[in-house]
């Protein structure tokens, strides 16, 4: 599915905007060394990523040593909600270190206690338990974990996810998660944790929650036996969101057949959706829900939160982590939800997504055929198919994510299917100015490719 791009100096035009400048060939000649001992010494999986040696970061610019500076519509995939480098996170984070307290595992500590008190505050009644964890997989894994946990004792053991979704690398997260090519590797695929069709890619004709009871009964699922439902707010690899009937179908079925319904929000919290949790957006709650990347805005953190009497089914000391709660991640996360909350991060959001949805909507009429588009907020997928059919066109978006990168727009590398998304998720904090700015550098290489 991925590809390394090419370590081979260009000469590329000089940029110079007030978001963008490039001054050098790229990548640039002299940081060929770094990055080739990455390559030597890092395993192949780390190569993905376009060859720009990150120096420095702030708000939505990102700088390498050699007089460069890009526009960043990737948010470090999708973690920078404030911005980078956050006065207020970096605040948090010196207090921090110069005390110095850095880690201290399970035990009692102020920035847990004023962390998990701050997030249980912000979600909504009775989502009121918050375990800390360290990266999102974890989180799905948790929660996995508690739907099988409560469903045993009644008999209620299958897990149902969606067709194209991505939750994560490690084992019970790819099993749950919806992309073939991600789990050729898993020798036992438990027949318990089952997909079902996602309606909110474009590509899926048939929309209706119906969709959902006929594939659980074509698969000989009885509802009964559901544990738990799984699914991201919107899908990671497109920027797809459910049809709000659709999830409100969704919630009523877990209600009457006494299932979990967990989302997802790695991706969609803090804002990013222009909602604080994207599942806002859909009028409705879940069970559990998982957080990370944009948590802290900085720092690995992530956490569950769910309802008591699911949060507490394991007894004091079995359900932990080396690093719950690390002081400096939790810091940092304190200092981002405040700048957040502050600048009204999240409303800034919503409104630079109607821009977006605007400036994105004219690329997909101008270029017909070749693009579909998903997303709201600050999450967008720009999906690349070959003209005349909805095949994944990789090769393309590659190529437009490579000359976007020499123009000093810099996104992460396609994802999705075919590695054929393109995903434009900048900082929350981004000025409008930068919205257009990127979206015409964006419409310029899209000319280019396709003349």
């Amino acid at each position: 599915m991925g590809k390394s791009f090419p370590l081979i100096p260009k000469q590329v035009p000089r940029v110079e905007t007030k978001y963008r400048r490039i001054v050098t060939p790229i990548p640039v000649p002299e940081s060929l060394p770094l990055l080739e001992k990455l390559r030597q010494f890092e395993p192949r999986s780390m190569s993905g990523q376009p060859p720009v040696i990150w120096d420095r970061a702030t708000g939505v610019n990102v700088f390498d040593r050699y007089g460069n500076k890009w526009l960043d519509f990737s948010s470090g995939v999708l973690v920078t909600n404030a911005g980078h480098g956050h006065p207020l996170v970096v605040e948090k984070l010196r207090e921090q270190i110069e005390k110095p307290l850095l880690h201290h595992y399970c035990f009692p500590a102020e920035p847990r206690a004023l962390l998990v008190e701050k997030l249980a505050s912000l979600s909504p009644e009775p989502l009121k338990k918050v375990f800390l964890l360290t990266t999102g997989a974890e989180t799905i894994e948790c929660a996995l974990k508690l739907c099988r946990t409560w469903g045993k004792p009644q008999g209620k053991t299958v897990f149902i996810s969606f067709e194209g979704a991505f939750h994560g690398r490690t084992l019970g997260a790819q099993m749950a998660g919806g992309i073939p090519a991600l789990k050729d590797w898993i020798a036992y695929h438990d027949p318990e944790i089952i997909q079902v069709p996602f309606p909110g890619d474009p590509r899926c004709q048939d929309r209706s929650f119906s969709l959902f009871e006929k594939t659980l009964k074509g698969k000989g699922i009885k509802p009964e036996r559901v544990c738990g439902v799984l699914s991201e707010t919107y899908q990671g690899a497109t920027a797809a969101f459910l049809p709000e009937e659709y999830a409100k179908a969704l919630r009523d079925w877990c209600n009457h057949h006494q299932a979990l319904l967990v989302f997802d929000e790695v991706q969609a919290g803090f804002g990013r959706t222009g909602k604080l949790f994207g599942f806002q957006h859909y009028s409705i709650l879940p069970d559990l829900f998982c957080l990370g990347k944009g948590i802290s805005s900085s720092l690995p953190l992530a956490a569950v939160i769910g309802r008591p009497e699911i949060m507490d089914l394991y007894e004091p000391g079995t359900m932990t982590s080396t690093h719950s709660g690390s002081p400096l991640c939790c810091a940092a996360a304190l200092g981002s939800i405040e700048a957040i909350e502050r600048e009204n991060l999240v409303l800034q959001a919503a409104q630079r997504g109607q821009v977006f949805q605007e400036k994105l909507r004219a690329l997909v009429t101008r270029f017909s055929g070749r693009l579909l588009l998903c997303g709201r907020g600050l999450v967008w997928g720009l999906m690349f198919v070959h003209p005349g059919s909805l095949e994944p066109d990789g090769e393309t978006a590659f190529e437009v994510v490579a000359r976007c990168m020499e123009k000093g727009l810099l996104f992460f590398a396609p994802v999705g299917p075919g590695g054929a998304t393109i995903k434009i998720s900048p900082p929350l904090s981004i000025p409008e100015e930068a919205v257009r700015e990127g979206c015409s550098v964006l419409e310029d290489v899209l000319a280019e490719v396709y003349s």
